[in-house]
């Protein structure tokens, strides 16, 4: 552990500390936003499984409006053309979220208790997905388990977790919560910004 926390310190006073402080301000801000906005995020968030989060925030900023008022049909030939690998599952999952686009900003409790609540409600919206989207909205008690910070922690040797041979399953995905909360407290940050740290450490990159 000794090896990350030297390399997010160094991180953290430098332009990537200034990018992440930026990051977290813009997450709070979209929080406060009508829900409209909040459910764009959720939309966002329900098509990064599997894909990549950078072309998923190209299509977020091109789709606008159409993930509340396109059909079906028309959300899946939009993904289709904009190069989403799943156009036909994530056109379903978000026609079907919908129906809580407007208790989405209503729902109450911390970040854990909030993503409990959103997995059951919404479909295709797993423990990672949540958490990305309650992060990308002001939450700060929530880890992101991707596959950047399953292979980081495995090859820093804070978890024997290997994400080609074993399954995450919910168990397993709050253990490793457990290990990143470890991590965050003795680095001073809360799991938002370690989050951004790490996948910064991952790839090089400040994303959402």
């Amino acid at each position: 552990m000794e090896n990350v926390l030297k390399r997010i310190e160094e991180l953290r006073k430098g332009e990537v500390g200034k990018l992440v402080n930026s990051r977290i301000k813009e997450f709070e801000e979209a929080g406060r936003k009508k829900e409209e906005a909040v459910f764009g995020e959720l939309c966002f968030c329900l098509l990064t499984a599997n894909f990549s989060a950078e072309k998923c925030i190209k299509i977020q900023n091109e789709m606008g409006r159409g993930f509340s008022l396109l059909s079906e049909k028309e959300l899946a030939q939009e993904l289709k053309r904009q190069g989403h690998r799943f156009p036909n599952a994530r056109a379903n999952y978000i026609y079907e979220a919908r129906k809580c686009e407007n208790d989405l900003c209503k729902i109450i409790g911390t970040g854990k208790e909030r993503r409990e609540k959103l997995v059951k409600q919404v479909k295709g919206l797993g423990m990672k997905e949540a958490s990305h989207f309650l992060r990308n909205i002001g939450f700060k008690d929530v880890a992101i388990v991707d596959f950047h910070i399953l292979d980081l922690l495995k090859n820093e040797g804070l978890i024997e977790f290997d994400r080609r041979t074993s399954t995450l399953t919910k168990k397993k995905y709050l253990e490793i919560e457990e290990v990143l909360e470890g991590i965050a407290k003795q680095s001073g940050l809360n799991l938002a910004e370690l989050d951004l740290y790490l996948w910064y450490l991952e790839t090089g990159k400040v994303l959402k």
